[in-house]
């Protein structure tokens, strides 16, 4: 029993580092986007950004992101997970290093484009390589680690704001510093053996085997290998091109899935809590700066401890269950947060309890949709397309969160937050009735088990 349960172990220790060094291109995702709030403090005084230059300044790289994910599929497919996680780091390291030492305006977005591009990148071909090197057993919490490291990022962003928020040209640190993790995202890859079940579509067994037993760590990959052969000789027997995803009845409820919980993910107001809490705290009650990012860096933590959380239930409770017990601790939260600004709530008091409130919420959003809706794109679409629907899926939830994020301001002039936040409450239960009505339970099963039990059953 001995030598086993110590192969075993030595398994298990070489899993966690291979997921840790990948999942760090989840890290840029999460520190791209929450640094932004920090450095558009400096940026009005350095540049003399007006209010239409700083929406712009935001609004690139959410659209290089959306370019990145656009493509990330198609290079994914064609050129391998592996390659492509290598180049995203890459791009990081250039955008992040131009943006901070920009003297002018067109370097300071020329560098915003191309984090961005990375970032949109990241968020498509990390959760794919995780899903598809990882065991059945063990993916829910493996993918999960991408998520993890979005919230990291997202906090140590906040961190990284307070840290420079009195240093001269403090900006420039905040957006360099994003080159530390995508250097070490770049040097790791490079030990890391590419996707197995990419390495089978393109008929290189002898890799796809190597790279079995570096993950598995063990010689006796025989039978995974020849499960791997058998499902992609399936994908390759199936018509699986993009636009076949929409003609075909028993394909097309795969793309209403990831397509869904794309857009739910983000019009349940995610983002507005995590882009406006500082401004929406000073408002509440928190009229001090620094307490309103000091709060605002709490949610940050509540966001990462929830994710781990999530983790540990993924493949136990399944996603499912944990996806609609979330979704309802968002709603309930949701209507809370309407209630207290409808009142509306007033002084410190009220201010703590929209805080409280809005932490419930993130924390209901980390364990369910924010992970499970990146889980299960990498998991239902099948293999012969997976690269290419997840990017799709990811394309639409930049947009909706482009969308979201875009008229947050605008909605609150015109109906109040109480108004608007009853209209992410309204969303929340339409996904409550989509879950119900859609997702289906992945626990435990292979991705060629699950992709064979949802064509079959579509």
């Amino acid at each position: 029993m001995g030598q086993p349960e110590a192969s075993e172990k030595h398994q298990d220790r070489r899993f966690v580092l291979i997921a840790v060094i990948a999942g760090l291109g989840g890290l840029l995702f999460g520190y791209g986007t929450g640094i932004v709030a920090g450095v558009l403090l400096f940026l009005t005084h350095t540049f003399q950004l007006n209010g239409s230059l700083q929406g712009a300044f935001v609004a690139v790289a959410l659209g290089g992101a959306a370019l990145g994910a656009a493509i990330a599929g198609m290079l994914a497919d064609r050129w391998g997970r592996r390659r492509v996680l290598l180049a995203t780091a890459a791009i990081f390291v250039l955008g992040s290093v131009l943006a901070a030492l920009a003297n002018t305006v067109l370097l300071l977005f020329l560098g915003r484009v191309l984090v961005g591009l990375a970032i949109g990148l990241a968020s498509t071909v990390t959760p794919l390589y995780l899903a598809e090197i990882t065991t059945p057993a063990r993916r829910g919490a493996i993918v999960t680690i991408n998520q993890l490291y979005i919230s990291i990022g997202i906090f140590v962003a906040y961190g990284v704001n307070l840290l420079f928020a009195n240093v001269t040209s403090g900006w420039r640190w905040m957006l360099g510093l994003g080159a530390l993790p995508a250097i070490l995202l770049f040097v790791g890859m490079w030990v890391l053996p590419e996707s197995p079940r990419w390495l089978i579509q393109q008929g290189l067994a002898i890799r796809a085997a190597a790279a079995l037993q570096y993950l598995r760590s063990t010689m006796q990959v025989t039978a995974e290998l020849h499960s791997l052969q058998q499902g992609g000789a399936e994908n390759n027997a199936r018509s699986t091109s993009l636009p076949e995803l929409f003609r075909n009845p028993k394909l097309r409820r795969l793309m209403i899935i990831g397509l869904g919980l794309a857009v739910f993910q983000q019009v349940t107001g995610i983002n507005v809590v995590l882009y406006f809490a500082p401004r929406i705290f000073q408002e509440t009650g928190l009229s001090s700066p620094f307490m309103a990012i000091l709060a605002t860096g709490g949610i940050g933590l509540v966001n990462v401890l929830a994710t781990v959380l999530a983790m540990r239930f993924l493949d136990s409770l399944g996603r499912r269950k944990l996806l609609l017990w979330g979704l309802w601790g968002m709603l309930i939260s949701l209507l809370l947060l309407s209630a207290g600004f409808l009142l509306p709530l007033q002084g410190l008091a009220g201010a703590i309890l929209i805080v409280l409130v809005s932490a419930i919420f993130v924390a209901s959003f980390a364990m369910s949709i924010g992970p499970i809706f990146w889980l299960l794109i990498s998991e239902i679409f099948p293999l012969a397309i997976r690269g290419r629907a997840m990017s799709l899926a990811t394309v639409i939830n930049w947009l909706a969160n482009m969308l979201v994020a875009g008229v947050f301001l605008d909605l609150v002039g015109a109906i109040g937050r109480g108004g608007t936040f009853l209209i992410y409450a309204a969303m929340a239960l339409l996904a409550i009735i989509f879950t119900l009505k859609m997702v289906p339970e992945t626990k435990g099963l292979s991705l060629e088990q699950i992709e064979q039990q949802l064509i079959s059953n579509s």
